[in-house]
């Protein structure tokens, strides 16, 4: 199956009252494996390329100061990877910029083949996002390619994002923000968090996004809520990191009995990240204590030392860098690479199985419509007049 926008993924999601999963890769393995357990599970799929995924996938292993040109660059080898593995799939997939920085950065992304992008003006004045999200939303439907815009901050770190402190996001202002921008989806902020740290016992303001979608029903609005900052950060997997020697502490996600209440509040789309870093993290270290002759080994022996050297951190990235042509491309040159792959892999598909199960996606794959881009680009252009 082509891939496809997200419009039609959430609109699916709003009118069967389920949660759509949608899940940040950063290596072609990632992207091979979200693919297949959502296949799996017959559930639509939507990959997350985060704009400083793009960095590295580009090569910059500093991601953090990554170039436009390293973001263009990544851009096109994710693109090239959920193509590779995704138009052969059963099931919708979308392939999503998440927290795209500005406009440049959400052209790239879709000029290397994202079908969807975020672009996240919500540290600017109201006036400034609306007009960022408008140009940023005329260029990607003229393509066919959907657009979440955000308003309101969360609190937290991820990648460059920042906030020491949350702010709300104003139910009235999320209903004039829709009607000034035309985005097809909006990131709220209702008590989520950025990052592996949310706090013991965090109890979301669901009453937000209830009356969002409520006043968007009431104006005939269509459109996706997004839960950022979502991850559960599953304490059995944190725990067992901390088992093999690491070092993480104040670790604390978002319950999933909380978002179930969200997504029957009317939250579509959930984002998670921070999950899938643990459970690959620790799938590594169980890798080197169960064949230590891999701690030496010329192909990985060096993640094996990173892993040691960053006990407090749990991003693969960190640890992965040895194995940069195997990140960007997938290539497997022989069996000890292909022992870390096996890590990525199952530790994706532990978490977003669950997940898939728990949000309710599973077996919704036929419910969404199948529009190509060139499709949504006509229903863009009939209903933007």
């Amino acid at each position: 199956m082509a891939l496809v926008s997200l419009k039609p993924v959430l609109d699916a999601a709003s009118k069967y009252h389920y949660g759509q999963g949608a899940f940040n890769v950063n290596a072609v393995a990632q992207a091979k494996a979200v693919i297949e357990v959502h296949e799996m599970f017959r559930s639509p799929a939507i990959l997350q390329g985060a704009d400083l995924a793009n960095g590295f996938m580009g090569g910059c292993t500093d991601f953090v100061h990554a170039t436009l040109e390293d973001k263009r660059r990544g851009a096109k080898r994710i693109g090239d990877a959920v193509r590779a593995f995704g138009e052969s799939a059963s099931i919708p997939v979308v392939l999503h910029l998440d927290h795209g920085k500005d406009f440049e950065s959400c052209k790239a992304a879709i000029d290397g083949g994202y079908t969807s992008v975020m672009i996240d003006g919500s540290s600017l004045p109201f006036a400034e996002n609306v007009d960022l999200t408008r140009e940023v939303v005329k260029y990607a439907h003229e393509r066919g390619v959907s657009v979440e815009g955000e308003l309101g901050v969360l609190a937290g770190v991820e990648d460059h994002v920042f906030a020491a402190d949350s702010t709300y996001t104003n139910p009235l202002k999320a209903i004039e923000f829709f009607k000034k921008t035309k985005v097809d989806a909006l990131a709220i902020s209702y008590g989520t968090i950025h990052g592996a740290s949310k706090g013991k016992d965090v109890k979301l303001r669901c009453q937000i996004p209830i009356t969002i979608r409520e006043c968007m029903n009431h104006e005939g609005i269509t459109g996706g809520l997004v839960s950022h900052g979502s991850s559960t950060v599953p304490a059995y997997i944190v725990d067992e990191i901390n088992a093999l020697g690491g070092e993480l502490k104040n670790t604390y996600g978002i319950s999933i009995q909380e978002l179930k209440e969200a997504i029957s509040s009317g939250i579509n789309k959930i984002n998670v990240d921070t999950d899938i870093r643990l459970a690959v993290t620790r799938n590594m270290k169980e890798l080197f204590e169960g064949r230590r002759e891999l701690q030496t080994s010329a192909w990985v022996g060096e993640i094996y030392r990173l892993l040691e050297k960053n006990k407090d951190k749990f991003d693969p990235r960190v640890f992965l860098t040895p194995i940069m042509d195997t990140v960007m491309l997938g290539n497997i040159p022989n069996p000890d690479v292909a022992e870390i792959i096996g890590c990525i892999e199952r530790g994706v598909k532990e978490v977003v199985g669950t997940l898939i199960v728990q949000f309710g996606s599973y077996g919704k794959a036929p419910l969404v419509s199948g529009k190509t881009l060139d499709e949504m680009k006509e229903f863009y252009r009939e209903n933007e007049k």
